[in-house]
């Protein structure tokens, strides 16, 4: 496979030629840094997950108890409220301060659930590490905002996208390994380490934003900057269409663990189940830069949500044979024609909702980071929930999130896009 060109000189906007050159300023660095930050939401999330049988036991909760999956929305509910101490800031005063402030948020954050005595502390914490990975996730976001536009971010962020969805591929196997030779907790400490590490290498990583394109950190001036990204059509649109694309991902991730377990008795598979799903959704991101080249992020995204609902239709299908435990290659099958296209469509979409709002590329970041991390955690919650030993409600809630986005994507990208 010829690799995928990246993003050339001529589509990189007046951000990067008047930014702080000190460091990282160009070329495959910056790219595998901000991947590389971007990847510390999903080491957060995707290592925990080999764990749940050891946390239900250590809490004294039910073998099949969705309980468990507090990790993952409370660490999604920080994500949601994190955004807002970072994006208005990082418009004001640049994105480095910001950026590491986030870091050791994070970190301190793991530490303290690896060393939490109860349950309830270790919620708490997950939620806090939340509000602490959401910097390096909005702000990488905004960082390749202010140096590309249009085809050629949607190109970057699906190339990012490929390298980042190796986290899921490795990060199970990783949580695996730690608890196997090393108490649980382990993977609390790890992504703590981690953030410690990506923090020094982040010393290389350039002022995106120059000088005279920041803005005043006052309420009126966030506030005018919050009300022209509510108040366009384009942003808003593919803001609420990624909030139930992500929903989508969450109850992928909320629920496998306990469909592979308790549905088809395939538990002790899940990290390659997770892993091989994971390849998939990496292939998928590289031929969706491609796509983007050939085709157009406009058309594309339309045409991928047109297949998406139809093919999230094919799930539910499926999911209704077998009395709700359909055979499971076929039911992985349907898996890895709708996950593909969910993530597809992630990338795309944001690209497209920050693409009108270059000169608020923060607080238009951290908007979006809120209302996709809560809606998309607290609606893929209520997925997970509805699990009843069966694969239909999982199957039946996808189609509805898909659908939902399908319909904002097509209004939001129809012409004449206006405010």
């Amino acid at each position: 496979m010829a690799p995928v060109p990246l993003p050339d000189a001529e589509h990189a906007t007046i951000g990067e030629q008047q930014a702080d050159t000190k460091g990282v300023a160009t070329g495959r660095e910056f790219i595998l840094l901000v991947t590389a930050l971007m990847a510390t939401t999903a080491v957060g999330i995707d290592l925990m997950l080999p764990a749940f049988p050891e946390i239900r036991q250590q809490f004294g909760m039910a073998p099949d108890s969705t309980q468990v999956t507090w990790i993952v929305t409370a660490y999604f509910l920080g994500l949601a409220a994190g955004p807002w101490l970072y994006g208005p800031a990082s418009d004001r005063f640049g994105r480095r301060i910001p950026l590491f402030a986030g870091l050791a948020l994070y970190a301190v954050s793991a530490a303290t659930a690896a060393l939490a005595p109860s349950w309830q502390l270790i919620v708490i914490a997950r939620f806090v590490w939340g509000v602490g990975a959401a910097g390096p996730r909005s702000l990488s976001v905004a960082m390749i905002r202010d140096r590309y536009d249009g085809d050629a971010m949607a190109r970057l962020m699906s190339m990012i996208m490929a390298v980042f969805l190796l986290v899921p591929i490795v990060a199970p196997g990783v949580g695996a390994g730690l608890i196997a030779v090393l108490p649980w907790r382990a993977v609390f400490w790890f992504p703590a380490v981690v953030a410690g590490l990506l923090a020094l290498w982040a010393r290389r990583l350039p002022e995106t934003l120059p000088v005279d394109r920041r803005r005043p950190f006052t309420w009126r001036a966030v506030g005018q900057a919050g009300l022209e990204v509510v108040t366009h059509r384009q942003t808003m649109a593919l803001t609420v269409a990624i909030t139930f694309l992500f929903a989508s991902m969450t109850a992928y991730l909320g629920s496998s663990e306990v469909i592979l377990e308790d549905v088809y008795g395939y538990g002790a598979w899940f990290p390659l189940f997770f892993g091989v799903i994971a390849v998939l959704l990496a292939i998928n991101s590289l031929n969706n830069a491609r796509l983007v080249g050939r085709l157009g992020v406009i058309p594309l995204v339309r045409g991928q949500a047109i297949i998406g609902v139809v093919a999230a239709i094919g799930l539910v299908a499926v999911s209704f044979t077998g009395d709700g435990q359909p055979n499971f290659w076929l039911f992985t099958l349907a898996l890895c024609v709708v996950l593909p296209l969910v993530q597809g469509l992630s990338p795309n979409s944001n690209s497209l909702a920050m693409e009108p709002l270059p000169h608020v590329a923060g607080t238009a970041s951290s908007i979006i980071a809120t209302v996709t991390a809560a809606g998309g955690a607290l609606l893929g919650g209520m997925a997970s929930s509805a699990f009843d030993g069966t694969v239909r409600p999982f199957a039946i809630y996808v189609l509805v999130f898909i659908s939902l986005a399908a319909a904002s994507i097509l209004w939001g990208t129809a012409k004449p896009v206006s405010r």
